[in-house]
């Protein structure tokens, strides 16, 4: 077979952007590193025990006192390994990333679920996207903006936008059509059908995608962390690159931890919804 230079191909393509759209890389990566040193900043800014307290409060609310208990120990087993300034750095990162991603996702659900032919075009797109080695993607974006978080944050949106993607798409077309059609039948506009009919039934669905994103972003850490991202990713690679066990597993340990905390509150955020909590009233009785 005669070779194809598919990757030639792309590299072109990236040195085409990075010398005609070099202003605009530079817009986003200063807004997206303002961003997360801003949030990182806020989430450093009260004592350690005080926000793990706050946080530990929110639990209780959300998921009552084990949940509560869990977050007290383990966000201070945290603060005891000496790992609080890069697990915050860390939750910054990826709070901005499941951020972006989560705005990208929920939109293009919604017009592939409305489309056919959009649904077709994303399918491979997204495919290639979640497929494709997560470190493929760094050599890119450091091409675009240099080392530091910003590589690492786009890294991440580009590896965890699909699930979201696909749970949006999914959870408006399981949506019964009777429930819609009624709602046409009364004369409901569709930016009605779709805010008043469709998100809310789908709800349980979308967190589902949302729960996925932080998750997916979250096992980026290590990877962001290659290019400088900063956080636990750092605390790995240490280990890592020095062969120091104790090092790397408090990173990880961490990470897990962080990992938890997070699944269960958007967990919980899911289980309040409307058809969440509707569906819990018909199973009991």
């Amino acid at each position: 077979m005669p070779r194809i230079n598919v990757g030639t191909w792309f590299e072109n393509l990236v040195n085409w952007l990075t010398d005609n759209l070099s202003w605009l890389f530079d817009a986003i990566g200063s807004a997206v590193e303002g961003t997360v040193n801003g949030l990182a900043d806020l989430l450093l800014w009260p004592p350690a025990l005080g926000l793990i307290a706050a946080l530990a409060v929110a639990a209780l609310w959300l998921r009552g006192w084990r949940f509560a208990l869990f977050t007290l120990l383990g966000l201070a087993l945290i603060d005891s390994m000496r790992q609080w300034e890069p697990a915050m750095e860390t939750l910054a990162l990826v709070l901005v990333a499941s951020v972006i991603s989560v705005v990208l996702a929920i939109p293009l659900g919604i017009a592939a679920a409305r489309s056919d032919s959009l649904s077709r075009v994303l399918r491979p797109a997204l495919d290639l996207m979640q497929t494709m080695p997560a470190f493929v993607y760094l050599i890119p974006a450091v091409f675009f903006f240099s080392i530091g978080p910003v590589p690492g944050v786009v890294a991440t949106v580009v590896f965890a936008l699909p699930p979201g993607v696909r749970l949006t798409e999914l959870g408006i077309r399981g949506v019964d059509r009777e429930v819609v059609e009624a709602g046409e039948a009364f004369g409901s506009p569709p930016r009605r059908i779709l805010t008043r009919i469709q998100l809310p039934l789908a709800m349980p669905t979308v967190m589902a995608g949302v729960n996925q994103v932080i998750m997916l972003a979250l096992s980026m850490v290590v990877i962001a962390g290659m290019v400088g991202a900063g956080g636990l990713g750092n605390v790995v690679l240490d280990g890592i690159q020095r062969l120091e066990i104790a090092t790397g597993f408090e990173g990880g340990l961490a990470v897990v931890i962080l990992a938890i905390f997070l699944d269960r509150i958007t967990s919980s955020l899911g289980d309040r919804s409307a058809v969440a909590r509707a569906e819990k009233a018909s199973a009991r009785a």
